[in-house]
């Protein structure tokens, strides 16, 4: 290295053109790239080319794995939704209350976790993505935490506490 910070004979080559990439020869690497990369959205965009969670998923033109995307990211938060609507642990003193606090727990975990994943799917910017995931929120309150569907309230707890954010 001399005075000015460089380093003479260390130049470096730029990278290789995209075409020489796809040319079938892989750069001079030995590998052939035919996969398509996908570019990271940063605002709302409509089609069924997008990535969720994974790389490669749905994939690339496939609209079966996109619909079947959908339709696991609806079920997800409509699950987060019964999970935050449930009332299945029991309130009998004679409960243990170590193993009601462990399930509470357990129950608790898995909510925030769903949460999380639909929230991480809804950052992929697709907008059916987007509102499948409110329409499964939206009618699993409709069917789990509204009055349209509930009995008399009979003054009993929900298992979990209510989502809330804590921004």
């Amino acid at each position: 290295m001399n005075h000015d910070g460089h380093m003479h004979g260390m130049a470096m080559a730029p990278p290789p053109s995209s075409a020489a990439m796809n040319n079938g020869t892989g750069g001079g690497s030995g590998m052939m790239m035919n996969h398509r990369h996908m570019m990271m959205h940063m605002t709302f965009f409509w089609g069924k080319n997008t990535e969720i969670l994974f790389s490669g998923w749905p994939g690339y033109d496939n609209l079966g794995m996109y619909i079947l995307a959908l339709v696991v990211i609806f079920f997800m938060a409509f699950f987060v939704e019964f999970l935050s609507h449930s009332t299945y642990i029991s309130e009998n003193n004679n409960a243990d209350h170590v193993t009601t606090g462990l399930l509470q727990t357990t129950l608790y975990g898995l909510r925030s976790g769903l949460a999380y994943i639909v929230m991480l799917v809804v950052m992929s910017f697709n907008g059916g993505v987007f509102l499948v995931a409110i329409v499964g929120h939206s009618l699993g309150f409709l069917v789990f935490g509204s009055r349209v569907f509930k009995k008399m309230s009979s003054g009993k707890n929900l298992d979990l506490p209510p989502m809330s954010c804590s921004c």
